[in-house]
This record gives structure tokens, C-alpha cells and sequence, in this order.
């Protein structure tokens, strides 16, 4: 709470702490107090869906990953991994170099992220005898497919205006958020976390192997098809209106699991908050700690990168497994 007051408080108009109180008090219980119509327009119509659009990000994306990590027992796991990020970068690309309003370039993400995941589930399902390995393989060449499409849309989109434009957005930015991109990244977030947590015990069984959880009465392809299902869901709904921000889905499981441990519940709960708390903090820095504001997923690869190689030695190998 502290954090997102704060948040509030921070930017290029900064205000007092006391001042973002008093609009929040105003709106939630009426008073004769009137703070300056500028602070409330600030915090109310700019800040505010940000900070919450900043949470909804870091928690989707960091639920998601800590799911992706389980059901394939593979910590380098990230959402990712079956190539939603590089669908929804093309989705998105193709979007901005037909000069499509904002609305159509976050709704082509979100469906491009879709398509590479049915893509990618639906080779793995087509070869005979496929293994959770399999899987990633699909995942791994339908990203590369969609990267090469992203290059072809570079290559071919005007330099001055669109390439720039096409490059800004993959680099992740929450700088676009309104309202309207707030509700859209907070509902399948939620009910995508929502979803996870009441299947969180059977989630945790399938780190076991899938023929011991089939044995304690867990139907693991159905199980795994709907994790990720709500995975992508989560995924492409932040990458629809932030762009691609990397490392979150990757190191924020393995924060949590470092500090809280292995208990489902309390690990997605955690995973949840602490993912969006990194976002939220890494969103301020790149807002207000410069002279021009730094793409999001730049500060989020420069920052979790080395943080990650930090939590590999401090903890060792036996926590990665």
C-alpha cells in the first residue's frame, strides 16, 4: 500500500504524499476538503490506472510463469515459453504497420498471443507419443516462427514513423495505460489467478511427475491444457497492453519460492503480490529516475538478469530442481 501511494506521488508532476491521501480520502469518503483540481485529474485519470495496471502485469505475468515452471518441472520456464509473447509482438506489429487505432494493436496482440499457443499445442498434440519435452520443443520453433514474422514487419514498415513505433512497443511501456487498459489487463488476471489457486494442490502434484499424479487421481492433460489455457490468457492480456516485459515470469516464482517455500497456496499468493510489487517498483524507476522515461521490459531485463544469477548462487542448485 505504501509502494502504490507512493507511486501516486511520484512523476514529472510530483506531488505530497499528503495531497494523493486527500484525493483517495475524497473519493472514498466525501469531505469539504478540495484538494487542487490538477493533483486530483493526476492521480485519478493518469497515475492511478498505471499503478494498478502495473500490479495486474507483474502479477499475471509472475502467476503465470510460477504455473508454466510447475506443469513443465523446468525453472527456466517462463509464459513465454509456448510463444505467446512472440505472437503477440507479431499480432501487434501487423497491427501498427496497417496504422490501426490503439485499441485494434492491443486486441491483434492479445489474439496473436493466442494463435502461437494453439499453434505450438496443437503440433505437440499432432505427434505420435509426444512427451512434456515435445511441448517446449513446439513452443520454442512457434517462437521462432513469429520472431521471424516480427522481422519481416520491420523490414518492411515505414522507418520513419511506424518502425519506430513497432520497435518502442516490443521493448514494454506502460506509458499508453488509461483506464480502459487498466479493467482490461485486471480482469483475466484475476480470474486467471482465481483459477490457479483453486487448482493450486492438483497444480502442485504434477511437479511430482505425471505418472504419480495420474495415480492420486489427477487427469494431467486435462489439468495441464487448462493451466495453460489460463497462462496464455494472463500472458496475452499483459503483453495486449504493456508490450513484451521479460524476466518477471522468470524470476519473481523463484523470489518467492526462496522466501516463502513450497506451500501451493501460500507461493501463488505471494508470487501474486511480489510480482506486482517488482513491476510497480520497476515502473517508478523507469518514470521517474531518468530524464526520459525507459522502456519498461529494458529495465526489467537489466535489473532481473543479474538478480537471477544472485539468487542461483545464494541458494544453489537444489532450488532450482
Amino acid at each position: 500500500m505504501a509502494l502504490a501511494v507512493g507511486s501516486l506521488a511520484l512523476g514529472r508532476y510530483p506531488l505530497p504524499v499528503a495531497t494523493v491521501i486527500e484525493v483517495l480520502g475524497r473519493k472514498l469518503v466525501p469531505w469539504n476538503s478540495q484538494p487542487p483540481a490538477i493533483a486530483e485529474t493526476i492521480v485519478l485519470q493518469v497515475r492511478f490506472p498505471r499503478v494498478i495496471a502495473a500490479v495486474m502485469v507483474g502479477a499475471g505475468l509472475s502467476v503465470a510463469g510460477s504455473a508454466y515452471q510447475t506443469i513443465f518441472r523446468n525453472p527456466m520456464a517462463s509464459p513465454a515459453l509456448l510463444g505467446v509473447s512472440a505472437g503477440a509482438g507479431f499480432g501487434a506489429s501487423l497491427a501498427m504497420l496497417l496504422r490501426q487505432p490503439l485499441i485494434i494493436v492491443e486486441a491483434s496482440a492479445f489474439v496473436g498471443g493466442f494463435i502461437a499457443v494453439l499453434i505450438a499445442y496443437a503440433a505437440h498434440r499432432a505427434i505420435r507419443g509426444a512427451s512434456i519435452v515435445t511441448l517446449v520443443l513446439c513452443g520454442m520453433v512457434t517462437s521462432a516462427l513469429f520472431q521471424a514474422l516480427i522481422s519481416i514487419v520491420k523490414y518492411v514498415a515505414d522507418p520513419v514513423e511506424i518502425l519506430a513505433s513497432i520497435t518502442f512497443w516490443l521493448m514494454g511501456g506502460l506509458s499508453k495505460i488509461g483506464v480502459q487498459e487498466a479493467i482490461a489487463v485486471s480482469i483475466p488476471v484475476l480470474a486467471g489467478s482465481v483459477i490457479l489457486f483453486a487448482l493450486r494442490w492438483r497444480l502442485s502434484l504434477l511437479s511430482l511427475g505425471d505418472a504419480e499424479a495420474a495415480s492420486l487421481g489427477v487427469d494431467v492433460k486435462k489439468l495441464r491444457f487448462t493451466v495453460i489455457v489460463c497462462a496464455t490468457i494472463m500472458s496475452g492480456a499483459t503483453v495486449c497492453v504493456a508490450g513484451i516485459v521479460g524476466w518477471v515470469g522468470l524470476l519473481v516464482p523463484h523470489m518467492a519460492r526462496s522466501v516463502f517455500g513450497l506451500k501451493p497456496g501460500k507461493l501463488l499468493m505471494s508470487t501474486f503480490l511480489m510480482g506486482g510489487l517488482f513491476v510497480l517498483g520497476v515502473d517508478d524507476l523507469a518514470r521517474s529516475g531518468f530524464e526520459a522515461e525507459i522502456p519498461l521490459g529494458v529495465l526489467t531485463a537489466l535489473i532481473g538478469a543479474p538478480f537471477f544469477l544472485f539468487l542461483f548462487i545464494r541458494f544453489g542448485q537444489r532450488n532450482w530442481q
